[in-house]
């Protein structure tokens, strides 16, 4: 596991508070999925890609701009042909880089990512993957082996959902015996999905909910390989917000085609990086600062825990572990 870096910290803190700029660019790389998730809206509507050319020059303006962060996902970041090139110049302008896949991919690609930081596969269930996912999990877990013998750290993440809340700590044992790390985050019942969907998927047993969660926070603090801080896992065990979203102001969220949005939750297109990058971020604010004014809240976890430590929350703090 990477060790918490104090020098890190201090610089993203320096460029979110005191320069007030984001300091992790999140990229939808591409706009296509070789899987058909039911719970998932962004393979429905594929769109506009970037140009490898739009890209490297939003790198370079992102780097100028301080950024620190170049996170790839969605919808598949590896059926994008040039994704090694993207990262590799991305590392090249002093970018840590992050990957988001469901992991079909890796066991063909893996040797092929060597400037990759941070790897997160998304792993939903054991039993229930299938069901879930529409495939095998042995087609994930065999892949993520191919990524572990290329030399690559990982992070496997599980949405947590009706159909595998019985399954949580076999997923962290699971990730013992694949020698990765794994983090949770509740299903987030997003606009665009048909009721039916979230009635059969959608966490309705809150007492199973909040004992499963809770059994989480004990095997953390007995060891087990969950980033998660115990202040995230104990909000999402009773599934309420209780934090300050920075998101907007920290994490710098531009889909495929270039525009820049909001957030996960408030996709809507604001402005566009193809106009330049910085100028995008200050055309947006005003729109940013009414949409989070009236926004009830998310439990993402990467908003979470990074506003967290935006507002230096001394567990997050000392015990941050992942971008």
């Amino acid at each position: 596991m990477r060790s918490f870096s104090p020098r890190l910290a201090a610089r993203a803190l320096w460029q979110m508070r005191v320069r007030k700029r984001p300091y992790v660019l999140s990229h939808g790389v591409n706009a296509r999925c070789n899987l058909k998730c039911s719970f998932c809206q962004y393979w429905k509507n594929p769109g506009e890609e970037m140009s490898q050319e739009d890209i490297f020059r939003m790198l370079d303006e992102a780097s100028s701009f301080g950024i620190g962060v170049y996170n790839a996902w969605t919808v598949e970041p590896l059926l994008r042909e040039d994704l090694p090139q993207i990262l590799k110049y991305a590392k090249s302008r002093g970018l840590i880089t992050g990957l988001v896949t469901n992991g079909l991919l890796l066991a063909k690609r893996a040797e092929e990512l060597g400037d990759l930081d941070y790897l997160s596969v998304s792993v939903d269930g054991i039993k229930s993957y299938q069901q879930l996912r529409g495939i095998e999990l042995e087609n994930t877990l065999a892949g993520i082996r191919a990524a572990k013998k290329a030399g690559h750290e990982i992070l496997i993440n599980c949405v947590i959902s009706s159909k595998n809340t019985g399954e949580l700590e076999d997923l962290v044992h699971l990730a013992e015996d694949l020698g990765t790390w794994i983090s949770f985050e509740p299903l987030h019942e997003s606009a665009g999905i048909t009721d039916s969907v979230w009635r059969d998927l959608g966490i309705r047993d809150r007492s199973a909910h909040e004992k499963a969660v809770h059994r989480l926070m004990e095997l953390k603090r007995a060891g087990a390989p969950i980033i998660n801080s115990l202040t995230y896992l104990e909000m999402i065990s009773t599934l309420k917000p209780k934090f300050n979203c920075h998101a907007s102001d920290i994490i710098l969220h531009v889909a495929s085609d270039g525009s820049l949005e909001n957030c996960r939750v408030h996709s809507q297109p604001l402005a566009n990086v193809k106009d330049g990058l910085e100028e995008a971020w200050q055309a947006s604010k005003q729109d940013r600062e009414e949409i989070v004014r009236s926004c009830p809240g998310c439990l993402f976890f990467g908003y979470v825990e990074n506003s967290l430590l935006y507002e230096f929350v001394p567990e997050v703090l000392r015990h941050y572990e992942w971008m």
